[in-house]
């Protein structure tokens, strides 16, 4: 692994990648205009993330509090591969490519397996400061539960 992920109450490593359609998108420019939701994933394609991404896809109010949060989802995949990904399942949240420096923001925020080549699955609730409010890794064949997320959002939305 590429380190220690940054805890709850921890500064979120800023970044800028290119999104599936080859745009310059960074952490702190998304944070102006609210919370970002960070989502890694291993692989475009894969069974689990699929199911994750359309999980999200499927139910997009829960997961930005109409309109309260953003979600930004990652991965070591080049942009051309997210692009197809994202036509073929209807993604309308951005897919960003971790592709080069291969997993360099992973690995900032301590979610890259560089033995695979992969992130795992590490999910990060972002607030405006770039403070974290809520953050979950499961590893490898691990799926999430998004059950905390929600409440970090509510509780968020409620300051």
């Amino acid at each position: 692994m590429s380190g220690t992920p940054p805890g709850v109450g921890e500064t979120a490593p800023d970044f800028t990648l290119q999104n599936q359609h080859g745009e310059a998108a960074s952490l702190t420019e998304r944070l102006a205009d609210g919370p970002v939701l960070l989502v890694f994933y291993p692989f475009a394609w894969s069974g689990i993330c699929t199911g994750e991404l359309c999980g999200i896809r499927d139910d997009i109010g829960g997961f930005t509090g109409d309109g309260r949060a953003e979600v930004v989802a990652v991965s070591c995949d080049p942009i051309f591969t997210l692009r197809a990904w994202a036509d073929a399942e209807h993604y309308d949240f951005d897919l960003l490519s971790d592709f080069w420096p291969h997993g360099a923001v992973a690995s900032s925020y301590g979610v890259f397996n560089d033995q695979a080549g992969m992130s795992i699955r590490g999910t990060f609730l972002v607030d405006a400061s770039r403070t974290i409010r809520w953050s979950q890794v499961n590893g490898p064949g691990e799926a999430r539960d998004f059950a905390g997320y929600r409440d970090a959002l509510g509780a968020l939305a409620a300051r």
